[in-house]
């Protein structure tokens, strides 16, 4: 029985992770020079929010059932605004830094223009950004309280244990994702942005579709 819950539960924390582990990447791309400890914390964050939303979607299946369902066909829509709403900003912000560097490539010669992007400023991500960002793609995981209770029933300690792997799995996942977009995002440069909100923006989408047509 025991080696079921466990092996559903890695499974079940891959399928959440994927939309953490792409924002990670994201974060990476954008901020390459980013410490580890606020890369840890990033992924400690995204762990955390999916690891809860699940147990607060299995409390509610618990208790609630008939009102929680009828709030779940709302989540897609809510992920999809607040993806959208991070990701068209750094959009905004990186056409908007791109367009200024080629202003000043007319102004400037080119000496200037390598000093200045020598000394440029990356937009670190702020701490309300990234609490933003873990709800967005946690919340389409309230729905798997359905998931949760199949495989916990009834008991809180056997949900508390698959969110915990479920954190595990998604902890791990998303550390590796920064690293892996810090790598490319001082070949990115400037362009790291745009991508960065068309990732967000993307994921938004997918999980409006899924959740609304399938």
């Amino acid at each position: 029985m025991w080696w079921k819950i466990i092996l559903s539960s890695l499974f079940l924390g891959i399928g959440l992770a994927m939309d953490a582990c792409a924002v990670s990447m994201t974060n990476g791309l954008n901020e390459p020079k980013m410490r580890n400890g606020k890369a840890v914390l990033i992924a400690f964050m995204y762990a955390f929010f999916q690891a809860l939303m699940p147990m607060i979607g299995w409390t509610c299946v618990t208790l609630v059932v008939d009102k929680f369902t009828a709030f779940t066909k709302y989540v897609p829509y809510i992920a999809f605004v607040l993806l959208a709403i991070i990701g068209g900003k750094m959009l905004y912000d990186g056409i908007k830094e791109i367009r200024s560097e080629k202003n000043a490539a007319q102004e400037q010669s080119t000496t200037d223009i390598v000093d200045k992007q020598q000394t440029k400023t990356v937009k670190k991500l702020t701490f309300a950004a990234l609490l933003l960002q873990a709800l967005a793609t946690s919340v389409d995981a309230l729905s798997t309280g359905f998931s949760l209770s199949e495989i916990a029933g009834s008991s809180v300690w056997v949900a508390l244990l698959c969110s915990g792997i479920i954190a595990v799995v998604t902890f791990a996942l998303s550390l590796g994702a920064i690293f892996l977009g810090k790598k490319f995002g001082d070949k990115l440069g400037s362009k790291a942005e745009i991508v960065g909100g068309a990732v967000l923006i993307a994921i938004g989408l997918e999980i409006l579709i899924s959740g609304v047509f399938f």
